[in-house]
């Protein structure tokens, strides 16, 4: 006799079919891992036509994602004392398509896609999950100026009264969970997923050249980009052919920067895979870290050895055996090592490439998602 899987139904800030980003790339890496024992459907907001429709075969229903409406948000703000944040990301539409849904479990993807969860008819009957993804607290305060320091104190408010409300609390970064363990949530815990294993980077075979990835409208990534500048001419001297390729967007209201002799901005590229396969290193000189960190995620799957620093590299470092390098010299002398002997760069890549195989050899990530959809409260 078949049983019958349970259904779990996420619910997604963005389109899996139209949007692109590590957030996206993460949850749907989450969906995947819970396809075996779970029968998964989607709700997210999108600026697409409402509809309901299938992707990878999972069932998909967008939901409007309507533009900011002022006066209706800063009323809800001052009313509910909620963020920003959290009250723009309360919709109507969206309760109503999770009434409809009846699920047996809901997970709300970023602590903000619960408001409308905790509004619906399914709280209180349906397990209800969050997976942070990263603290809006960090994203505003890095971002927003101001406005984003005023807001850390509801933003932070808000994602512990939405933790506390969850059966189940999981996070991309094992300081959170502890952050949240320690403020009277015991449920949340570390996700401490990585992404499949792809086609391995011949590192020993590359050629004298780093390289430096992410989008720099993103204030992290704008300042470990100032960094790298900054820090290149120590990295390279007395090096032939040293060579440093930046990756991403650039920031569109920073001035144009000096790039040192040796130094490429290449934006974007084609085939960005094929490309980290030319590398002998990824550099992370990140100052303000946490959540996510798809990047170094990527590096791992390849094996592409990682230059970083705690911020870039946060709990990620014990999981996938990487140093940190927080200092000026301790971070120009490990790129310069990794520039001057191949074999040192590829035996790095070998533990890298093979401790991320080795997670999904175990089903690692499968567990941690299973225990975190399945558990008891």
């Amino acid at each position: 006799m078949t049983s019958v899987k349970p259904t779990v139904c996420f619910l997604l800030s963005k389109d899996p079919v139209a949007d692109h980003g590590g957030d996206v790339e993460l949850s749907r890496l989450v969906m995947e891992l819970a396809a075996p024992d779970f029968e998964v459907s989607v709700i997210c907001l999108s600026h697409e036509p409402p509809a309901a429709l299938t992707f990878d075969g999972v069932p998909l229903v967008r939901v409007g994602k309507s533009g900011v409406q002022p006066a209706r948000l800063l009323a809800d703000v001052v009313t509910s004392g909620r963020s920003l944040v959290h009250a723009r990301f309360d919709n109507d539409d969206l309760v109503a398509a999770i009434d409809d849904a009846g699920a047996d479990i809901y997970v709300a993807e970023h602590s903000y896609m619960a408001e409308s969860f905790l509004r619906s008819s399914r709280f209180g009957k349906s397990r209800f999950v969050v997976n942070t993804h990263v603290s809006e607290s960090l994203v505003w305060r890095a971002t927003r100026g101001l406005l984003g320091r005023l807001q850390v104190g509801r933003l932070l408010r808000d994602e512990l009264r939405v933790a506390q409300a969850a059966d189940a609390v999981g996070t991309f970064d094992a300081e959170e969970a502890q952050f949240y363990r320690s403020n009277g949530v015991p449920n949340a815990r570390w996700m401490d997923i990585t992404l499949p294993p792809s086609r391995q980077v011949a590192v020993g075979s590359t050629p004298r050249r780093l390289v430096l990835m992410g989008t720099r409208d993103w204030p992290p990534n704008q300042e470990a980009f100032e960094e790298a500048l900054r820090l290149w001419p120590r990295i390279a001297e007395g090096i032939d052919g040293a060579e440093l390729c930046v990756i991403g967007a650039k920031n569109s209201k920073a001035p144009v920067p000096q790039y040192p002799s040796g130094v490429r901005d290449l934006g974007f590229v084609d085939d960005l895979v094929g490309f980290l396969g030319t590398c002998r290193a990824m550099i992370a000189p990140i100052r303000t870290g946490g959540g996510v960190r798809v990047k170094i995620l990527d590096a791992a799957r390849m094996g592409l050895p990682v230059i970083g620093t705690t911020a870039a590299v946060g709990s990620l470092g014990e999981l996938l055996g990487l140093g940190v390098f927080d200092g000026d010299e301790a971070f120009i002398d490990e790129c310069r090592k990794y520039l001057l002997d191949n074999t040192f760069a590829a035996e790095a890549g070998e533990r890298l490439y093979g401790l991320n195989e080795g997670y999904w050899q175990d089903r690692r990530p499968h567990r941690a998602v299973a225990e975190l959809l399945g558990g008891s409260r």
